[in-house]
């Protein structure tokens, strides 16, 4: 068994994880931690609880310009936080498909961008903004866009002797909106299919961000002349940047079910941006 240790600061629990050569392995919902050490794919040495921590970033900051995250904040406080849905509403769709209420008010935004699943709910959400991560270390800390951290399929620039303390996210700029679509196999808990979340600005500039179609979350932008969406260059269009996905076949799908739904949820989810955009209508 693991042992257990909670720290009171981010300097004792950097310090904890360091001394485990990379057996450490940081606690804030633990909704798949838990998972991990009953199914004994995780079998870390100690477990460092950061929920005792007093210096870490708040669960949100709001400025005029940007929304900052830090490890504390809920998928159930990020989905009902005014600012957040009025200004992020792909995120927060994509916050409410993750688990049950139960889950979503343990789970961690930053647990599940840092677990580096595929198939992470929030992170198609996150990947249509211009969103920054930090991570530290005992020596500092280092600031990358977001697409850089995924690596692969569980594989982080974080490593185990660090930590994610923020994500920050850039205000949309005015007249741009976004949406989620999520394929799962059925209602309730369970990893998706396929996702897709989409934003769309003024200039009907698209930017997709997609999940469980290739080893790690991708994104895609472009153009589209969203007046004429059902015409066949707009789907060509949406078929040409829609390339990068590389899906398998696996329990949840093959890979050409994939290949298809990816193509039938993108179209669904930037007609469903556009539409929010038009009507000015948040969550």
């Amino acid at each position: 068994m693991p042992r257990y240790y909670r720290p009171t600061s981010r300097a004792d629990a950097l310090t904890a994880l360091a001394e485990e050569d990379g057996r450490g392995w940081p606690l804030v919902g633990g909704t798949d931690l838990l998972v991990g050490l009953r199914h004994h794919a995780i079998e870390p040495s100690v477990i460092v609880d950061l929920k005792g921590i007093t210096d870490l970033p708040d669960p949100i900051t709001v400025t005029d310009s940007s929304i900052t995250v830090g490890p504390t904040l809920t998928m159930g406080q990020l989905s009902r936080h005014r600012v957040v849905r009025r200004r992020y509403p792909a995120l927060v769709e994509a916050a409410l498909t993750v688990g049950s209420v139960a889950i979503r008010n343990r789970a961690s935004l930053i647990g599940n961008s840092c677990n580096g699943s595929p198939a992470a709910d929030t992170v198609p959400a996150l990947l249509v903004h211009d969103v920054l991560i930090t991570i530290e270390a005992l020596e500092g800390e280092r600031t990358v866009p977001l697409g850089d951290f995924f690596l692969g399929p569980r594989r982080t620039l974080c490593g185990r002797h660090e930590l994610v303390t923020r994500i920050e996210l850039q205000r949309p700029e005015e007249g741009a909106s976004s949406a989620f679509c999520r394929l799962t196999r059925r209602r309730g808990v369970d990893l998706a299919t396929v996702s897709v979340a989409a934003s769309v600005d003024r200039e009907d500039n698209v930017r997709l961000g997609l999940g469980a179609v290739g080893p790690r979350a991708l994104r895609a932008q472009f153009g589209l002349p969203l007046t004429s969406v059902d015409e066949p260059a707009v789907v060509a269009t949406l078929d040409r940047e829609l390339g990068v996905a590389t899906p398998i076949s696996d329990v949840r799908g093959s890979k050409e079910y994939r290949l298809g739904m990816v193509r039938v949820l993108a179209k669904r989810a930037v007609l469903a941006a556009a539409q929010r955009r038009e009507q000015e209508t948040p969550l």
